[in-house]
């Protein structure tokens, strides 16, 4: 494996194959497999699971990791083409990444939406400007429209936990303060898609996901068998569900304008998931969310600390089917 960059990359059966592996090394680990790999970290944007888990599951593989935040204690880089340096960045990703790569083995890349440009971010532009300099194996650690390393992890949390592959799924918009990126949610539904589940996106008017995103998990979901639809009906969206991943995003219909935004979500503070959210559910509806959440904003803490929610083995699982990721990738036995 060269690169792990979106999850509809790879087939359904390789990524049923890496989630056995990432079950084979919890169970059967190997602490030296990786001994004497680096894997560089380069962080764009914060970080709480993505960096601790990567640097855990590489250090449990025997191997070691470096982590660069632009801007502190590095030089700010400049990520956009035909730009004239003469703001704050002092080097750009296209001298920066290449001299990253050769300190390390792999490397990974969190970069997130500009949130101005719909188009700019649908197309990767800035990712892609960054992995083409970088001819070492790379990770996507969160890009302008995907995070295939949280949606691996949520397939894996969903196999060990016993949800039925052609189960109902319900990704739904709940509240935050502030227009959120469309990462997670792009990536989770088109995981959901290509698991072969019945896939729901519950939204409010005006937070509908693009039509490039939509058609993507589509066509994922006819070839595994499910399905794919979005609602703003709640309680029709809930009937019978299975899984509920609560996610925050952005309104498309107001891409970029910060005002207009806030203006559609004042509106919407009953998109706060509640214990009465689940009275048509499944009898067992799993509760997911990728974290960071803000409690009683987009979820009520009596479903986050709930027997229904499974958002910590989610967190935990981002190590393991890592780990997965880097063994395929690194190991000198692949």
């Amino acid at each position: 494996m060269q690169r792990f960059l979106d999850l509809a990359d790879f087939s359904r059966e390789e990524i049923v194959e890496l989630i056995d592996l990432a079950r084979r090394l919890e169970q059967h680990p190997e602490p030296r497999v990786l001994a004497g790999r680096i894997l560089g970290l380069v962080f764009f944007n914060p970080s709480l699971r993505t960096l601790a888990s990567f640097q855990a599951g590489m250090a449990r593989l025997g191997g070691t990791s470096f982590v660069i935040t632009p801007g502190q204690g590095t030089w700010q880089l400049e990520t956009c083409l035909g730009t004239v340096m003469n703001g704050g960045a002092a080097e750009h990703v296209r001298e920066g990444l290449p001299v990253l790569a050769s300190y390390c083995d792999a490397l990974g890349i969190r970069a997130f939406a500009e949130g101005k440009d719909l188009a700019r971010d649908l197309a990767e532009t800035a990712f892609h400007t960054m992995a083409e300099v970088v001819d070492k194996p790379l990770i996507n650690l969160e890009s302008a429209m995907n995070h295939p390393c949280q949606a691996l992890a949520d397939w894996k949390t969903m196999d060990e936990l016993g949800v039925p592959r052609r189960g109902k799924f319900v990704l739904s918009w709940v509240q935050h303060p502030r227009a959120l990126p469309l990462a997670v949610p792009a990536a989770t539904v088109h995981m959901a898609a290509q698991r072969g589940m019945d896939v729901v996106v519950l939204r409010p008017e005006g937070y509908a996901l693009p039509p490039e995103i939509m058609d993507k998990a589509r066509a994922a979901a006819a070839a595994a068998g499910g399905s794919l639809r979005e609602t703003a009906q709640r309680d029709e969206a809930l009937a019978g569900a299975h899984v509920l991943y609560a996610k925050e995003w952005g309104s498309t219909a107001h891409y970029g304008d910060v005002e207009g935004d806030a203006t559609l979500r004042a509106r919407l503070a009953d998109w706060c998931v509640t214990p009465e959210w689940f009275a048509a559910a499944a009898p067992d509806c799993k509760f997911m969310h990728c974290l960071p959440v803000r409690r009683n904003v987009a979820v009520a803490d009596a479903v986050l600390d709930s027997a229904r929610s499974i958002v910590q083995r989610e967190a935990y699982n981002r190590m393991t089917a890592q780990m997965a990721v880097l063994h395929r990738m690194l190991s000198r036995g692949e």
